[in-house]
């Protein structure tokens, strides 16, 4: 018997998952399981693109606005929750589709990954705790150090994962590459089917970007903004793209032209993190949005194929 086929919708930010995911759901009965770190929190709708309440209500959604913006939340959790959502779907003979920009999240659900319970031996907090008092230059360093490989892959700004790489070593003796490869000793109960969104003029993709920057504008951003810096956010909850470069303006402390230009240029940041991310992945079917042809036709095309088979 062969296994259930998932299909995985990725790319960067405001390259069309969700629009795509969508029109892929109503074509083959399908639902949809989020793969955005973000999108789990409640309350941080506009500066994480959340889907509308109308096309939730058009397709079942799961694992986005359940998390507490003051919790914390790991990718061995977000797995977890995944993979019962998925067979949940599959119980009712409906077509799991995975859809997100959060490639650590993808990369755990087609590997299958395994997971050590880190967070209850202390290392995590005195590494946040350096962050917090010595910033996260001296980790990085420390980081390439004792595991230059996974160094040589993080910006230095990306201190979520740093300190993860960090806390992964000093819990196992291991780097983060090892404890991986160790890790990836389960086979899959499914088989993935894995799209990923690309432009072959990167122009046209920021071109998006900056458009949906000026439409989340539209839609309230600065005062979600507002409500987000008087909350007590996690540490996860505060690297949202949306917040953070608007603070500044709400502070008084530049203007408002300056804060989106930065908030434009952050995201135009992360989506060529997120495109490096997925153009070094095997068994990948790019799919272009600057192409002439229909990017819903072409993936509704390879998936019938793969449903037939």
């Amino acid at each position: 018997m062969s296994k259930p086929l998932i299909v995985v919708i990725a790319g960067p930010t405001a390259s069309g998952k969700t629009g795509l995911s969508i029109e892929i759901a109503k074509k083959f009965d399908g639902e949809i399981v989020s793969a955005d770190s973000m999108q789990i929190y409640k309350s941080m709708d506009i500066a994480t693109a959340k889907p509308t309440k109308e096309e939730t209500a058009e397709i079942r959604h799961h694992l986005i606005d359940f998390v507490d913006s003051g919790e914390s939340f790991s990718v061995a959790k977000y797995k977890k929750l995944a993979y019962a959502a998925i067979d949940d779907i599959l119980s009712r003979r409906k077509l799991p589709i995975v859809c997100g920009g959060t490639g650590l999240y993808i990369d755990t659900l087609i590997h299958n990954t395994v997971f050590l319970d880190y967070e209850k031996n202390g290392i995590r907090e005195k590494l946040e705790n350096r962050k917090e008092a010595d910033g996260i230059e001296g980790l990085y360093e420390e980081l390439k150090r004792v595991d230059p490989e996974t160094a040589q892959k993080l910006h230095i700004n990306d201190s979520k994962r740093i300190i993860r790489a960090l806390e992964i070593y000093y819990s196992t003796g291991k780097t983060i590459s090892e404890q991986n490869n160790l890790s990836h000793n389960e086979e899959s109960p499914y088989r993935f089917l894995l799209f990923v969104l690309d432009a072959r003029d990167r122009d046209v993709l920021y071109q998006r970007i900056n458009n949906r920057v000026d439409k989340m504008l539209e839609m309230g951003l600065v005062e979600e903004a507002k409500a987000f810096f008087n909350i007590d956010a996690s540490n996860t909850a505060r690297q949202a793209i949306g917040y953070k470069e608007l603070k500044p303006y709400l502070d008084g402390e530049i203007s408002l032209e300056s804060a989106v230009e930065k908030l434009k240029m952050e995201t135009r940041r992360y989506a060529k993190r997120q495109l490096t991310w997925f153009r070094n992945k095997d068994n990948v079917i790019r799919l272009y949005i600057d192409d002439e042809k229909s990017v819903f036709e072409e993936c509704a095309q390879v998936i019938s194929q793969y449903l037939g088979a």
